[in-house]
């Protein structure tokens, strides 16, 4: 068996079947051309070869580890700007990994763990990214310019050992890092990460507070929209609102470089809006700018200066054709306060047939005074979903109801998607779910939940590893979210479903240590512990579950974990 030491290719197309259903003929069309136009030419100009093709996949393998990089890199460039004249929907981007390894020779194609190791390279990196493996690093590091963010040791499915792996950070300066002190989930990410803080309403008018708030995230949806920007979702940015907050330590809790705070501020019959980007690490300003408005329509004046700001913000965005998301309140503004009591009170008061109770019936108040609030109306399907998963509710026809409505409402906006997506899924229609939230993610990149409920969804698809990827982004996106604890659980099961019980069981235990008052993580640690037979553990995890709800049954335990776990739990139940 002949065998060789070779540097290794793999690529993919991000998100291809969404492509495909979008325009098949025209994705395959497109791709050919990149391939034949700009890849194709690349690889050969750098003295690699072409293994083979698969579907939208391709291996490539190189002499020199050196050339292998230096054509990913100058394809991965060359893509981007191809793509800068196209819709965001009509672009096809890259992943690429890239290992050193020994290959055995199958007449012109290869195999081996060299190539295995490639290939989960490339499942890791982003789109338009590269990731290599440590060996890459050591081999280029001093013979390139290039920079790489070093992600620590990995773990891949069927290799034996652990791997290195590096991130390739385009036009950035070489980043140097310990990797025993990495802390993967809260690494800078390889481009310009933000996180907008709320805007400090400076006065006492309630119409003002809406209008920061929605400004706010205007911005915040805004930003995620450029692809160079990595931003914090919503949730995490406003627990820091009404706090005195040192800037360097906000910076380090949700692991970004910059920090935009600011504050609204009512002048007469104008408003006056102060914006301030920050360096977090140092607290240095880079810039500020106030802006006035006449406050004649104040969301108006909430679509104009969040527009104006943004321009300021990335000077790119002024030269670029954008759709400004209008996330306006309603025109009844109690149906407003309705909807946001509403919100919270799965994560306030737990889960329990009460606040199942509480929030549907806030939300459909709110939907009462004004039918055509599609948020309001995702969300209670999303509630009642949930709720009929794990036994609080017995009929799923209304939440199914609620989706569909608020879909035809608003089937823009990534909130209402990613509620009703959620929703669906949870009611057994996976396929069409995982539609609606990809499409969210689309709309909104920085929507924490639906980066979550799409990993859910997965889950139940029988695609762990896929979901545990998309897990894992929605918890970084969101770091300081109320909604950690359900989530962490959700990641858990997730972890153990790939056989990896010590990293699931303790996500399962940070989840637990997250809230003090839910049941939930507790149920998911418990089933965990079974499955591993630490029968004494698990049956203190479940008695603690039954103390926060007394009346938890196998049911709704079996809604919380799904089906298979809820057979391990029964060893213990009547313990």
């Amino acid at each position: 068996m002949e065998r060789r030491l070779a540097a290794i290719l793999a690529t993919d197309v991000a998100g291809y079947s969404r492509l495909i259903r979008a325009d098949e003929e025209g994705t395959i069309a497109a791709l050919k051309a990149l391939r034949a136009d700009l890849i194709d030419p690349k690889i050969a100009e750098h003295h690699g070869r072409i293994v083979k093709l698969m579907g939208d996949g391709m291996l490539a393998e190189f002499a020199s580890v050196v050339d292998a990089v230096r054509a990913a890199v100058e394809t991965q460039q060359a893509v981007a700007i191809h793509n800068s004249g196209l819709p965001k929907d009509k672009r096809i981007e890259f992943r690429v990994g890239i290992n050193l390894g020994d290959v055995v020779i199958d007449g012109d194609d290869i195999h081996g763990d060299g190539v295995n190791v490639a290939a989960r390279l490339e499942s890791l990196s982003e789109p338009g990214g590269i990731c290599v493996s440590g060996k890459v690093y050591e081999e280029v590091r001093d013979r390139t310019d290039l920079a790489f963010e070093d992600l620590g040791e990995q773990r891949f499915k069927n290799i034996d050992r652990r791997v290195r792996v590096l991130r390739w950070v385009a036009d950035g300066p070489a980043v140097t890092v310990d990797a025993g002190k990495v802390s993967v989930p809260l690494s800078l990410p390889d481009k310009a990460s933000i996180a907008v803080l709320p805007l400090d309403n400076m006065s006492d008018n309630r119409d003002y507070e809406y209008l920061a708030d929605g400004m706010t995230e205007d911005i915040i949806t805004l930003l995620a929209r450029i692809p160079s920007f990595f931003v914090i979702a919503r949730n995490s940015s406003f627990s820091y609102k009404g706090q005195r907050r040192d800037i360097r330590q906000v910076g380090r809790e949700l692991g970004v470089r910059y920090v935009v705070e600011g504050s609204l501020r009512p002048i007469g019959n104008r408003v006056r809006v102060t914006i301030q980007l920050i360096e977090a690490e140092s607290g240095n300003h880079i810039w500020a700018e106030r802006f006035d408005r006449a406050a004649a329509d104040l969301f108006d004046v909430q679509d104009e200066i969040t527009n104006a700001i943004v321009a300021r913000l990335e000077p790119e965005l002024t030269r670029a054709e954008f759709e400004l998301v209008r996330r306006r309140p309603p025109a009844d503004m109690d149906a407003w306060d309705y909807y946001r009591q509403a919100s919270g009170i799965l994560s306030l008061k737990g889960w329990h047939e009460r606040t199942f109770s509480e929030g549907a019936e806030l939300y459909r108040k709110a939907i009462a005074l004004d039918p055509e609030f599609a948020p309001a109306r995702a969300a209670l399907s999303l509630l009642l979903a949930l709720g009929h998963m794990i036994g609080h509710v017995t009929e799923p026809d209304e939440a199914l109801s609620e989706a569909d409505q608020a879909l035809a409402l608003d089937s823009d906006s990534s909130e209402v998607l990613g509620f009703a997506g959620c929703a669906l899924s949870d009611l057994g229609h996976t396929t069409r779910g995982i539609e609606l939230l990809e499409k969210a993610i689309e709309q909104d990149p920085s929507n924490a939940q639906a980066w979550v409920a799409l990993g859910a969804a997965l889950l139940s698809n029988r695609q762990p590893e896929l979901a545990i990827e998309k897990l894992e982004h929605g918890l970084r996106i969101s770091p300081r979210d109320n909604r950690l604890a359900v989530w962490g659980g959700i990641l858990a099961l997730a972890l153990g479903f790939v056989g990896r019980f010590d990293e699931a069981i303790e996500q399962a235990r940070v989840a637990c240590r997250r809230d003090d008052k839910l049941h939930n993580p507790r149920v998911v640690l418990a089933a965990l512990l079974v499955t591993e037979n630490r029968l004494e553990e698990a049956a203190s995890a479940l008695a603690e579950a039954r103390r926060i709800r007394s009346q938890l049954s196998l049911r709704e335990a079996r809604g919380i974990v799904g089906g298979r776990y809820a057979k391990a739990l029964q060893k213990i139940w009547e313990l």
